[in-house]
């Protein structure tokens, strides 16, 4: 093709194969960018397709109904955790409220029928709902269970998370959709395809700056195994791959068109990955502070076995291991006298099943199986009987949003022992009126120094932060959560037409 020119230069040649070569080239590429186009138009075409049949989907069940609905996405919506306490305190504040909607709730929870779930919230967090709500149950859960995720657990439950989503929308389409679980890929999904209102209501982000600096410094944790930890390539490579989760969960988390989170310390970190500051508040989540306060409150000094609680669900992230070797260590030093340690916590699935056995085999390890007692998934009447009797609260989690087990503790009147970190840090345990509240401890060591020098202290002393803690956690109570709740939910809810 460029041999046939010939006396030209062989610049002129150069420049004439190049212009030829250009003209093949966009030959072939003019063919490929009208079809990438065509793809283009047809995938534009086809959600708005499907945006108009969910709307219209939508129209004819409010024309049948009367009236708008507020959906909330938790697919663990019968698990006893903190959460699930979050979900039917704000249900049942919105419907105290607004009479005139209806309240949906999607979850995974196959097993059970719609009143079973609300008998279970009547029994576990003494929550009565005026009236009641529709399920829709959702046959997919699975696709957000981590145990299907060995490796690259945050982004599988992310994808896994929008189909899911997605079967909740082909099901029912709301006019709000509030996600109370924490599966912010779902609300893109919501507002973009359903044509939805979002909100969103915050517990724990999925990924923040500090599991960043977890890999990058290359400790073991839960979530950062010690292969991983220990390999300069598999911790830069984790690194990146936290980066990119956090900029896609970011943009996810930037279509809620409102942000309530449970403390100060998940604020900071939501702000800074969804960069939303005019849609974010602060919202603490409820703590059933009134059921406490009959725990009787009076000197602890003629008890012949101390007893230490633990309030919890059955998750690696609450280290429940750092409970049973920390309370080994005090037996072990003998300075403490009698002693025992109850562990009270749900079990949302086999997984969590499995945990406790392993807890348990651990207790027998170490030789302390007689003196500690699992409690699963009690009733609430009997929470409060072991509340009763016990001298402190014990917390392990590592960067805990918040803590409703440790408020439930203090309001109990127990002396609490959490971990330095995270909300119990920023929020919780913090000075009332210038009085100590409780204790805060970061590994083996110090939790089991923290123990014996709470024993030690005369019973006067320690009425006396039990009553400061007590008093102090008012500002958690469950009246707070529904005024700041609804003053948060108004925007939203106004926009519903009545």
């Amino acid at each position: 093709m460029c041999c046939s020119f010939g006396k030209m230069s062989g610049h002129d040649q150069l420049v004439l194969c190049l212009c030829e070569l250009t003209r093949l080239l966009w030959k072939l590429l003019l063919p490929l960018v009208v079809l990438v186009l065509l793809l283009v138009a047809v995938a534009v075409l086809l959600v708005l397709a499907v945006r108009f049949w969910l709307q219209s989907s939508r129209s004819a069940r409010r024309a049948r109904d009367g009236r708008p609905t507020v959906a909330f996405f938790h697919p663990y919506c019968n698990a006893g955790g903190g959460g699930e306490r979050v979900l039917w305190c704000a249900i049942r504040a919105l419907q105290s409220r607004y009479v005139d909607i209806n309240f949906v709730v999607y979850t995974g929870d196959l097993g059970v029928t719609g009143q079973q779930i609300l008998d279970g919230a009547r029994r576990r967090f003494n929550i009565v709902l005026p009236r009641p709500v529709q399920f829709v149950f959702l046959r997919h859960r699975l696709l957000v269970e981590p145990s299907l995720f060995p490796h690259f657990t945050l982004l599988g439950q992310s994808v896994g998370s929008i189909f899911l989503g997605w079967e909740a929308l082909m099901e029912f389409v709301p006019d709000l959709y509030i996600d109370s679980m924490g599966f912010a890929f779902t609300l893109p999904l919501f507002r973009y395809l359903g044509g939805c209102s979002v909100g969103s209501y915050v517990h724990y982000p999925t990924i923040s700056t500090d599991m960043l600096s977890v890999v990058r410094e290359r400790n073991p944790r839960f979530n950062n195994a010690d292969y991983v930890s220990n390999s300069l390539f598999l911790s830069a490579f984790k690194v990146v791959y936290y980066c990119l989760l956090a900029l896609l969960y970011g943009m996810a988390g930037s279509c809620s068109d409102l942000v309530m989170v449970n403390s100060s310390w998940t604020l900071d970190h939501i702000l800074s990955l969804w960069r939303a500051p005019n849609r974010t508040s602060v919202v603490y989540p409820p703590c059933d502070v009134s059921a406490f306060l009959d725990v009787p409150l009076e000197e602890d000094g003629d008890r012949k076995c101390h007893s230490i609680v633990s309030i919890g669900q059955f998750r690696p992230e609450k280290d429940h291991r750092l409970q049973i070797r920390a309370f080994k260590k005090v037996l072990d030093r003998g300075r403490a006298g009698p002693l025992k340690l109850v562990l009270i916590g749900g079990c949302r699935n086999q997984e969590d099943e499995d945990r406790v056995l392993m807890l348990r085999g651990l207790c027998q390890e170490l030789g302390v199986a007689d003196r500690v007692e699992f409690k699963l998934n009690v009733p609430f009447e009997e929470l409060k009987r072991e509340l009763g009797d016990a001298t402190i609260g014990l917390h392990t989690m590592w960067n805990e949003h918040f803590g409703i087990g440790i408020v439930e503790c203090m309001a109990a009147g127990k002396i609490i022992l959490a971990h330095k970190s995270g909300g119990p840090k920023m929020d919780i345990v913090v000075p009332f009126e210038g009085g100590q509240t409780g204790f805060l401890a970061d590994d083996e060591d110090s939790y089991a120094e923290a123990v014996e020098r709470i024993l030690a202290l005369p019973p006067a002393a320690r009425l006396l932060i039990r009553s400061n803690a007590r008093q102090s956690v008012a500002r958690f109570s469950d009246q707070e959560f529904e005024a700041c709740f609804l003053a948060a939910m108004e925007p939203l809810m106004g926009t519903l037409e009545r």
